[in-house]
């Protein structure tokens, strides 16, 4: 386990029975790298998994003095045995008397605050009995310090957006200076200063070859949406910026978000919309019919397990498309069908959701955003909506560049009980000299089926440069498994199990350690769900995130990245490593897979166990497969300063990939959460492996997830995040850099003895 988590002592006892730790709050670490038996890796040192932060003797007497004595005064106040509901007493002459807590009732409360800011009227009178203090005090004194914390987020926020704001002043004169210069593409002439003259005289230029064209397409939409486009204006004004909304912050027009600038940029213009709904329209009618028809369109692969592409036949079938394919790029097209447990409007609202989309397919998708909402559909649902989107699509390894698109998606009610979503590049509209990947018409057929269930048929057709994919992935991506409909399918049919397993009722109550508790299995599928996206966004080789790729790491084979977090109550705070690699086994993905997450091997390769025995405690089964579930696991070991940690596991397998992630997790956050309480607060720094097929004929059928998988290799990615200080603004130790590397290297040589494949 990548880390180890210390919570601040107190004297209250745990809610979990049987932790090791009955009569007080003992100090809790969990499994560390100070332990590791192997001296080579403590040439740098990792600081534990950390709950709270130093606080020096100066800050303490900082914040008495300035917040304390005047935003606690209500909870401190002492007033010979009268609440603090008395606070409204005027009478001029009685004299009040304050009570000023001492610096260790302040460290115990602060240090409880950073794991619990919302302690219930038991835990209060517990602590307050502890620290000699009376439960309203220490109510008054947790409402004081919430306010206290969100006055500082709202300070650091606002200050953050004035630097932001006056970056924008500076590059707004820069472009008018720039624009002052400028001289006319016709005359040579100057641009008019403060006016976007030369924009306006360029577009004059083009209005009359336009205007004909744009009545041409405003006939072809008005046959498709039932309406004409003619109000598109040729020389439209300089568009009035947005502000952002900020919630309760009332901010002026002149501050943005860098978000709402990049949506603002890569929208599309007026006069391409009408192309858009032409474009969007056509590439409904191919993808409905690719869905629909087989031979000689669709062919089967020689191993019977895909459907391939007769692109003669297409190029007969489809003539215009979207143009010709670039020089240089190959062409992927994968059709699959599946039976899944969802209705098909759910799904729909699912695919149109770009965050519910992105969400659902974490794995596959590592950014998007919606640009523009050009149609939000009729009739109270998404028939006809068009959205214009940019997404970036990964493999769960650093060694498989992302694909980045820009496209158009539009939903279409194609017959009674039918949905239809495709999706389909824009770049003959905007060409990108760096685009790497088109894709042409893509998406989905949504049929009713009975009892709740949909039949989905998967179309993935893209045109790529692959030239940066590494030698171990080749094989798997150029045969199409790697991003193909097959990949989608099998990943849309295991979160439709796994949500229908969040909405079940009827669970067995006899078999040991299964959790019945309705709210606090959904409490626990959701933080898991957030730990499996955190693992995601590390994994891949998308640099959309907040990760920053360290180089010169002194291991060519395993990328390092580092990230600074601090006010994220997901995270802990402070500085932290994430490392991650890629190696392949002469093994099949389901051995792997079954080997990994089995409780009963794990001391085989968790160096940071100290060869402890995982038991798990609690589990949720959501799919089919065994292998398909939650759970909630103690590792046993000599060490008793580890009987307090909890390692919250997810693993999940289908036909195209399998993940074993895993998170330690505090004993008491997690008893809120089996209670239902709210998951968002946990703060999570998940690691685990990726296991995906190797590309070989005997590894991508459909036997990875099942007894057949016997055959073929696996491409096993292992990584790690770890916190290494505490402290968001501290350096980075080279040290630590080289411990973590260090760390995997030892993992990935375990895992191959014990697989017994120690030449691979």
């Amino acid at each position: 386990m990548p880390a180890g988590v210390m919570v601040p002592t107190r004297n209250m006892p745990s809610m979990i029975s049987g932790n090791g730790n009955v009569g007080g709050f003992g100090t809790i670490s969990g499994l560390t790298l100070g332990q590791q038996p192997n001296n080579n890796m403590m040439e740098g040192q990792l600081h534990p998994f950390e709950m709270t932060q130093n606080t020096s003797e100066s800050e303490i007497a900082r914040m008495r003095d300035e917040e304390f004595d005047s935003a606690l005064k209500s909870g401190s106040e002492n007033h010979e045995g009268v609440s603090g509901d008395d606070d409204q007493d005027t009478r001029p002459n009685k004299k009040k008397r304050y009570h000023r807590h001492t610096q260790h009732q302040i460290q115990e409360m602060e240090a409880f605050f950073k794991e619990c800011p919302h302690p219930d009227d038991k835990q209060r009178k517990e602590l307050g009995r502890v620290l000699g203090l009376e439960p309203l005090q220490v109510k008054f004194w947790f409402q004081n310090k919430r306010t206290q914390m969100k006055t500082q987020h709202e300070r650091q926020e606002n200050s953050q957006l004035r630097a932001e704001n006056e970056k924008l002043r500076a590059d707004n004169m820069r472009y008018r200076e720039a624009l002052s210069t400028a001289s006319c593409p016709n005359c040579g002439g100057p641009t008019a200063v403060g006016q976007m003259s030369f924009d306006e005289h360029h577009l004059r230029l083009e209005n009359a070859r336009l205007r004909e064209e744009i009545d041409r397409i405003s006939a072809i939409a008005a046959k498709y949406v039932g309406k004409p486009v003619v109000s598109y204006p040729l020389l439209s004004s300089p568009m009035t910026p947005r502000p952002l909304d900020f919630g309760s912050q009332t901010g002026s027009g002149e501050m943005y978000g860098a978000g709402e600038l990049l949506r603002s940029i890569n929208a599309p213009a007026e006069a391409d919309k009408p192309m858009i709904i032409e474009l969007a329209v056509a590439a409904m009618e191919e993808l409905v019919k690719m869905a629909q028809v087989g031979e000689p369109l669709w062919m089967t692969s020689l191993d019977g397990s895909t459907s391939v592409l007769n692109e003669e036949e297409y190029i007969r079938t489809f003539p215009r498309g979207i143009g010709p394919k670039p020089t240089g790029f190959k062409g992927e097209a994968s059709k699959e069908t599946c039976v899944v447990i969802m209705n098909h409007i759910s799904l729909v609202e699912i695919l149109m959701d770009v965050h519910q989309w992105s969400t659902v397919f974490s794995a596959i998708v590592s950014k998007a955003s919606t640009l523009d909402v050009l149609s939000t559909g009729i009739a109270g649902n998404y028939n006809g909506a068009l959205q214009v989107m940019t997404a970036e699509f990964q493999v769960p390894s650093p060694l498989v560049p992302t694909r980045e698109s820009y496209y158009v998606r539009y939903c279409k009610h194609d017959a009674e009980g039918t949905w239809a979503v495709v999706d389909v590049s824009l770049d003959n509209i905007r060409p990108n000299p760096a685009m790497r990947c088109r894709r042409r018409p893509s998406g989905c057929l949504i049929q009713e089926m009975p009892n709740g269930y949909s039949k989905v048929t998967w179309i993935e057709h893209v045109e790529i440069d692959d030239r940066g994919v590494h030698n171990l992935y080749k094989q798997l991506v150029s045969s199409g498994h790697a991003f193909g409909a097959k990949r989608w399918i099998a990943t849309l049919d295991r979160q439709c199990e796994r949500l229908a397993s969040l909405m079940a009722t009827n669970i067995p109550t006899g078999d040991a350690g299964v959790i019945t508790n309705q709210d606090g299995r959904k409490s626990m599928l959701k933080l898991a769900e957030r730990m499996v996206i955190s693992f995601c966004a590390g994994v891949g080789a998308s640099t959309a995130h907040t990760w920053t790729t360290l180089s010169g790491t002194g291991a060519d084979d395993v990328r390092v990245m580092t990230r600074k977090s601090v006010d994220d109550p997901g995270r802990p705070p402070g500085i932290v490593l994430s490392a991650a690699t890629s190696f392949w086994l002469p093994v099949s993905p389901k051995r792997v897979f079954d080997f990994l997450r089995d409780e009963n091997s794990r001391n085989e390769w968790d160096i940071l166990s100290n060869g402890g025995v995982a038991q798990e405690m609690a589990h949720i089964a959501n799919g089919r497969d065994t292998g398909n579930c939650v759970s909630l696991l103690r590792v046993n070991s000599a060490n008793s300063s580890q009987t307090n940690m909890l390692i919250l596991q997810e693993s999940c397998t289908d036909p195209t990939a399998s993940f074993v992630i895993y998170a330690p997790v505090d004993i008491v956050a997690m008893n809120v959460v089996l209670n239902g309480g709210d998951p968002d607060y946990v703060a999570l720094l998940p690691s685990g492996f990726a296991i995906l097929p190797d590309g070989s004929s005997g590894s991508t059928g459909s036997g990875m997830a099942d007894a057949g998988g016997s055959s073929g290799g696996s491409l096993l990615t292992v990584a790690f995040q770890i916190l290494v200080d505490s402290v968001p603004t501290a350096k980075l130790s080279l040290g630590s850099v080289a411990t973590v590397n260090n760390l995997i290297a030892c993992t990935v040589e375990r895992i191959k003895a014990s697989l017994s494949c120690e030449n691979a």
